[in-house]
């Protein structure tokens, strides 16, 4: 990729690849400067919930669709557990300038929003080309820097991309989980009402927080479930004297192979003692590695909202979300553990189950609604798990 040329007025944000590739541009968002892996994203909406995604933390998002910030930021479109803790990327890469919030949703302007985010933001980007050299080469790792006086020591921020280890062998779950204990209450949102209450008496769910969203949470209150949501580190013993109806293993950032360490051992004694399992994303991945598969860094990772996944228990394509650069190989998973699930943009393992026991995970986040709907069966599958557990029926899982 060409070093992009000088506008007419000096740049006053620049993205640093490792390689010694220069982008420049307008900054916007936060001043400062950060190193991270640089991603793509190739939904059309949904920027703010992307920006506030844990499972983005240590990375920059390039967005491919042009017009990101239209809609301005609210209060309900947050996914991290502590938003004031700001966990997710570091860094977002757009085409056009923000223009003024056009929703009635809207309670400030984008720019402000990544201000107080603390996320740097470089725009007037052929975001499209970055892109296709991403496809190319790979996720480089890179600085981004925002400066309005426009001061860059090039030389100095090459050397730091190329000094930065990446994220491989990186365990960010640490960092990303909320710390603590906390029951979680609040329901799928509703139109024009906000958040519905969670009913909390069907059955209980411990989900470990590896980085969870919060539409994960919300989507399993609104079954019926208590939630309570454990640090990644808790250990099995205090999940189990919890006397959970059901295991989640929530989504998150990083190596899954090095949040495995620690994780890996807890997994299995909950497989063990027979509690249903359900993950998603960093938690599919875990469960794999638990199972006995493993691993590996992607060339250029999933993200987006429209990527077409075919479940082989039911037959049927999906539209899903994804973002993930790390993902199970799915030739390595042993005997007793089956593929379900597959991408069909690259054939890549997108979801297993333990045969024989109430065990299952998917690679794609079925909370995010890109379909909308298409992959909400899979928390009903959930939930029928539990059911044939506890005695009693739920929806069937369409």
């Amino acid at each position: 990729m060409t070093t992009s040329p000088w506008t007419e007025t000096k740049p006053t944000a620049i993205l640093v690849l490792a390689d010694g590739t220069v982008i420049k541009g307008t900054g916007v968002g936060a001043i400062g400067q950060a190193r991270a892996e640089v991603c793509f994203n190739t939904a059309l909406t949904g920027y703010q919930e992307i920006l506030t995604d844990p499972s983005y933390l240590g990375q920059i998002v390039t967005f491919t669709f042009p017009h990101i910030g239209n809609i301005g930021a609210n209060d309900e479109d947050i996914e991290d557990l502590t938003p004031a803790a700001r966990i997710g990327p570091v860094g977002a890469v757009i085409k056009a300038d923000i223009t003024q919030p056009s929703s009635y949703r809207a309670v400030e302007h984008f720019d402000q929003w990544l201000k107080a985010r603390g996320i740097i933001g470089l725009s007037g980007v052929d975001t499209r080309a970055l892109t296709a050299w991403i496809r190319e080469n790979g996720t480089p790792n890179a600085v981004i820097a925002h400066d309005p006086s426009g001061n860059f020591d090039i030389a100095a921020l090459t050397a730091e991309a190329a000094r930065w280890s990446g994220l491989e062998g990186r365990d960010l779950a640490k960092e990303a989980t909320s710390g603590q204990s906390s029951s979680w209450v609040q329901g799928p949102w509703v139109w024009n009402e906000g958040f519905a209450e969670g009913a909390g008496s069907l059955a209980h769910i411990v989900a470990i927080d590896y980085g969870v969203k919060r539409n994960i949470l919300r989507l399993l209150s609104g079954m019926g479930c208590k939630v309570t949501v454990v640090p990644a580190t808790a250990s099995a013993e205090d999940i189990l004297a919890m006397s959970p109806d059901g295991v989640f293993l929530s989504n998150g950032p990083g190596d899954p192979a090095a949040t495995g360490e620690y994780a890996v051992p807890v997994i299995r004694d909950l497989i063990d003692s027979g509690i249903p399992v359900f993950g998603i994303c960093l938690g599919h991945q875990i469960l794999a590695l638990a199972l006995g598969g493993r691993t590996v860094k992607m060339h250029q990772g999933h993200h987006g909202a429209n990527h077409p996944v075919k479940d082989h228990t039911t037959g049927k394509v999906e539209i899903v979300s994804m973002n993930h650069g790390f993902a199970v190989d799915g030739k390595s998973l042993p005997e007793g553990v089956e593929e379900t699930h597959i991408s069909l943009f690259d054939g890549s393992n997108c979801g297993l189950r333990l045969v024989g026991k109430p065990v299952f995970s998917v690679q794609h986040h079925p909370e995010a609604s890109p379909g909308p709907q298409d992959s909400h069966y899979l928390f009903r599958r959930f939930m029928t798990m539990i059911g044939e557990r506890k005695g009693f029926e739920t929806a069937a899982e369409r």
